[in-house]
């Protein structure tokens, strides 16, 4: 068994790379989405929400420079067009929404898809030993169930 830089099993560090470069893909497409909602919030919520996604869009950033840096430190590349990125992503790109529930909606679709990509890759990951992408995929889940969670009371 050949091992990488970091002394992981190569050929399972790749095929966790190729999860990360989908998980980074699908980050980058919910960022573009949240930065759209940012923008164009609509109604009585305005405020309240125009701050939400603002946070929700800040923390997406960091998230996707931490995916990409765990792919280099497994010895991979990250993508790093937005060709690649719409072409990997399962997240779709959104345009034309401006009332604030669809946006907390779609956003909580967006979540749903992000927590089982990540599970997937915590699994893979497990398998391989990699402490690290375990340890970044865990405590993603974590923050973006009560987040979930919270993103759902406010809709009922």
């Amino acid at each position: 068994m050949k091992k990488n830089s970091i002394g992981l099993d190569i050929e399972k560090s790749l095929k966790t790379v190729e999860q990360l470069n989908i998980l980074l893909s699908n980050y980058q497409q919910f960022y573009m989405n949240l930065r759209g909602f940012h923008w164009n919030v609509k109604g009585s919520n305005f405020f309240e929400l125009h701050l939400k996604f603002e946070e929700l869009y800040n923390n997406v950033n960091i998230k996707v420079d931490d995916i990409a840096e765990r792919i280099l430190a497994l010895d991979g590349v990250p993508l790093h067009s937005f060709t690649d990125y719409q072409a990997k992503s399962e997240i779709k790109e959104i345009k034309g929404l401006t009332d604030g529930s669809e946006m907390v909606g779609q956003i909580l679709n967006d979540f749903k898809l992000l927590l089982e990509s990540q599970r997937e890759i915590l699994n893979l990951a497990g398998e391989n030993g990699d402490e690290g992408t375990v340890a970044l995929m865990s405590e993603y889940i974590t923050e973006q169930e009560k987040t979930v969670w919270m993103l759902k009371s406010y809709l009922h």
